[in-house]
C-alpha cells in the first residue's frame, strides 16, 4: 500500500502497496544540517530535497519485486548453504527474517521507507563494519597506535570456556588433562599479523577459533590442502574468512577488556540515537574468562549464527554517521582520520577497505553509482549504501544481490 504523508496536516492517503513517500515540510538552507534525534526522524517531501517522488516510488517497487528468494527461515537457509561446509553447524542463533524493507535518506531526512524498517533482523556481514568501528573507537582513544603494529604485542593469554574449540594452545606438558592457555598470535606466521591485516582480511591466520578451523570457511576444492597448505605472507592476499573476522573480535575484546556490545552502545549507538532494540550476539562456545568474569566474544557476521540483529532505521543512523565522516551533530563519534583509512583500498584488493567497506573507486561493482560511494554488505542481501556526493544513505534489506546496481541506479535517477 503506497502512502503519501503530508506532514503539515499529518494526512495519510493510501493508494498503493507498502511504500511511504513522506512529504513533511521545507528544508531551510540557512539552518544547521539536520541530525535526527533519538526516538524520532523527520520525514521530508522528496521534491523539497531535489528528488522525484514518482521516481522513488518506482525504485522502491523494483526493490520489492527483487526480494530475495532464499528461505525466510534463516536456520533452514543456513543448512542449505554454509551449513554444508566442514564444521558448518550453527553455534549461534538465527531468526526468521522479514520481507523487503528499506529506508532512503537525503540530507539526513527520510524521503522514502517501505516494509517494516523497525523490525529487528540479522544483518549478516554488515556486522563486520560494526566490528571495525570498535577498533576505530579504540584507535581514536590511543588503545592501539600504529595499525601496522603486530597484534601479539597487546594480546594476552586467552582462557576459553571451551578449550577444545581453540588452537594452537600452549604445550600441555606433563598434565595433558589440563589445557594450556590460548595464544592466538603465537608462532612465526601468526606472530607477524598486524591490526591492518585483520581489518583488511589479509592475515591468512592459521588456527581454530570457536571450533571453526580457518580452512573450513569456504574451503578449497582440494581437500588434501585443508590445514596443510603453506601459509601466505600476511598482507599479500585478500581472503574473505569469518574465522579470521571473529579473531579480530577476540583481539578487540582483549584490547577493550570489555564486551564489545557495551563498547559499541556507549561510544557509538547511544550517541547517534539508535533504538534500544539492537543486539550483537556471539556463539554458545565463544566465552572467555576476562578479568574474573565470563565474557561472550561476539561474531563479525552470521556465518554460523549470531551476529548483529538490528533494524533498518538503526542501520540508517549508522550509514548517516559514515556519510557525515564520523560526525553526529556537533560531536565527532569516529574520527575522520580513521574513516579515511577505512575507505582506503588495500594493496591486495582495490575494491575493499577495512571490513566491511566495499568501495566503488573503479565503478565496477556499482556502475550506476559514483566512484566516491561505498557500501556495507551482508548476505541476504543487506546493504547500507553511503553516497557523500549525492548526500544519500540507502538501506535495503533482503534484495537479490544481482538487482542492487539497478536499484541504486533508479534511486539516483530520482535526483532532479
Amino acid at each position: 500500500m503506497f502512502r503519501s504523508i503530508v506532514r503539515a496536516a499529518f494526512l495519510v492517503v493510501a493508494v498503493g502497496s507498502g511504500f511511504q513517500l513522506v512529504c513533511p515540510g521545507t528544508a531551510d538552507a540557512q539552518e544547521p544540517r539536520y541530525t535526527p534525534p533519538a526516538g524520532s526522524w523527520e520525514r521530508m517531501d522528496p521534491a523539497r530535497l531535489g528528488m522525484s517522488g514518482a521516481a522513488l516510488e518506482e525504485a522502491v517497487a523494483f526493490a520489492e519485486a527483487s526480494v530475495a528468494t532464499t528461505p525466510e527461515d534463516l536456520a533452514l537457509a543456513h543448512q542449505r548453504s554454509f551449513g554444508r561446509e566442514p564444521f558448518g553447524e550453527a553455534v549461534g542463533p538465527f531468526r526468521t527474517r522479514g520481507g523487503a524493507t528499506g529506508v532512503i535518506l537525503r540530507g539526513g531526512y527520510v524521503v522514502a521507507e517501505w516494509g517494516d524498517p523497525d523490525r529487528v533482523d540479522v544483518t549478516y556481514s554488515v556486522a563486520k563494519s560494526f566490528l571495525s568501528a570498535t577498533v576505530g573507537l579504540a584507535w581514536d582513544r590511543g588503545l592501539v597506535g600504529d595499525l601496522d603494529e603486530r597484534v601479539a604485542v597487546r594480546m594476552g593469554p586467552v582462557q576459553p570456556r571451551n578449550p577444545e574449540c581453540v588452537a594452537p594452545r600452549e604445550p600441555e606438558g606433563a598434565f595433558p588433562q589440563v589445557p594450556g592457555p590460548f595464544f592466538p598470535f603465537a608462532g612465526d606466521h601468526n606472530g607477524r599479523i598486524t591490526w591492518d591485516h585483520l581489518l583488511r582480511q589479509t592475515s591468512d591466520w592459521d588456527g581454530m577459533l570457536w571450533c571453526k578451523p580457518d580452512w573450513a570457511d569456504r574451503p578449497a576444492q582440494d581437500a588434501d590442502s585443508w590445514g596443510t597448505r603453506e601459509r601466505l605472507e600476511p598482507g599479500t592476499v585478500y581472503e574473505y574468512n569469518d574465522t579470521r573476522v571473529n579473531l579480530l573480535g577476540l583481539a578487540a575484546t582483549n584490547l577493550w577488556r570489555r564486551p564489545l556490545p557495551q563498547v559499541l552502545r556507549e561510544h557509538l549507538m547511544d550517541p547517534i540515537g539508535a533504538s534500544p532494540t539492537w543486539r550483537w550476539l556471539g556463539y554458545e562456545n565463544s566465552w572467555i574468562l576476562l578479568d574474573g568474569e565470563w565474557v561472550q566474544v561476539v561474531s563479525g557476521g552470521s556465518h554460523w549464527g549470531g551476529g548483529m540483529f538490528i533494524s533498518a532505521f538503526d542501520l540508517a543512523r549508522f550509514g548517516l554517521l559514515h556519510q557525515r565522516d564520523g560526525a553526529w551533530g556537533d560531536r565527532q563519534i569516529l574520527s575522520s582520520e580513521w574513516l579515511a583509512l577505512a575507505r582506503t583500498p588495500g594493496s591486495a584488493n582495490a575494491g575493499y577497505g577495512f571490513m566491511n567497506f566495499f568501495l566503488n573507486t573503479d565503478r565496477r561493482a556499482l556502475p550506476a553509482a559514483p566512484a566516491g560511494a561505498f557500501y556495507h554488505v551482508g548476505a541476504g542481501s543487506n546493504i547500507v549504501y553511503v553516497d557523500p556526493d549525492n548526500d544519500l544513505v540507502v538501506v535495503v534489506r533482503w534484495i537479490q544481490q544481482r538487482a542492487l546496481n539497478d536499484f541504486i541506479g533508479r534511486v539516483l535517477a530520482a535526483i532532479d
